[in-house]
């Protein structure tokens, strides 16, 4: 009797944790509301804490790549909004928040897995989140329809961030060797990372579904912008990051956006209805994601025979 690969187990993980998120989406729902909000954040937590306590702090360093990244990230965020709004405001502000929100917590987890630098990754998640922690309450406030403050979003980013990063600095410290193990066994972050996720995709299933007055028209034509334009982020993320060295992290560090926070904003400051743009990225980031991380098994089953 033959078993699967490990590498193909991880390979359909994302998928599988996508469709059972969907099924399943009230009890985790319910379960998530139960915890008070809790359940995803705490996941966030020891997930970054298991990648952080790779990072040397003392090698970390601000890169031109980090500069052209965030600079596209701000001007395409603008530029979007502007192309989409003589067609639909809400789809205009679902394109735009796709764009503006940071790179993801998970991305340095995923971009470690591919080969990625995640001290240059690690460098530029705290850039990139503090930087439109302060840039999208301006962009909101003109745009949205709800009061955005610089106070309101840093609460909302800086503890998934901040601590975990103290956390395992704080560690390497203080007890060397158990951030050692856990910096060993930093493979854990996958698998928190996949129970967020399937987490995620309940949560925002439960709320399209609580939604159904929304126009067809106007989700169709949300998801398939958010398609387009997370396609564009990875391929565009991969060119910078190629022309410096580290194609992945590029990649990873423009299209893998934090849609829990992107969702968050849309819901809060846009019109509600916009967050489908969002909740769709998370679908399509997590099918690129697979593709990448199947693609980067199969080579090293290849370099294995």
């Amino acid at each position: 009797m033959t078993f699967p690969h490990p590498h193909s187990l991880r390979t359909v993980s994302m998928p599988l944790g996508m469709v059972v998120g969907a099924m399943f989406c009230r009890p985790i729902a319910a379960l998530e509301t139960a915890s008070g909000g809790m359940i995803t954040p705490s996941l966030i937590f020891l997930m970054l804490f298991f990648t952080f306590c790779r990072v040397d702090v003392r090698s970390m360093r601000l890169q031109p790549l980090h500069l052209w990244l965030l600079t596209a990230q701000i001007v395409f965020s603008v530029a979007v909004y502007g192309i989409l709004l003589p067609f639909s405001p809400t789809v205009a502000q679902g394109g735009m928040i796709c764009v503006l929100t940071p790179i993801a917590m998970a991305a340095v987890v995923i971009g470690g897995m591919l080969g990625a630098d995640i001290v240059s990754m690690t460098t530029f998640s705290l850039l990139c989140n503090m930087t439109i922690a302060v840039v999208a309450p301006f962009i909101l406030s003109v745009v949205g329809s709800g009061d955005c403050s610089l106070a309101v979003i840093l609460a909302r980013v800086a503890p998934l961030l901040i601590l975990p990063f103290a956390a395992a600095q704080g560690c390497r410290a203080l007890i060397p060797k158990v951030s050692g193990w856990v910096a060993a066994h930093s493979q854990i972050s996958f698998y928190l990372w996949l129970v967020s996720l399937t987490v995620i995709i309940g949560r925002t299933t439960t709320f399209i579904l609580d939604h159904p007055e929304a126009d067809g028209a106007v989700e169709t034509a949300l998801a398939a912008t958010a398609l387009v334009i997370c396609l564009v982020q990875f391929r565009f993320g991969r060119w910078l990051g190629r022309r410096y060295g580290d194609a992945v992290a590029g990649g990873q560090s423009l299209g893998q956006k934090n849609t829990v926070l992107a969702v968050w904003m849309a819901q809060s400051f846009l019109d509600p209805i916009s967050s489908v743009a969002p909740t769709a990225y998370i679908v399509w980031q997590n099918f690129v994601n697979s593709y990448q991380i199947y693609k980067k098994d199969r080579e090293a089953v290849k370099n294995q025979i």
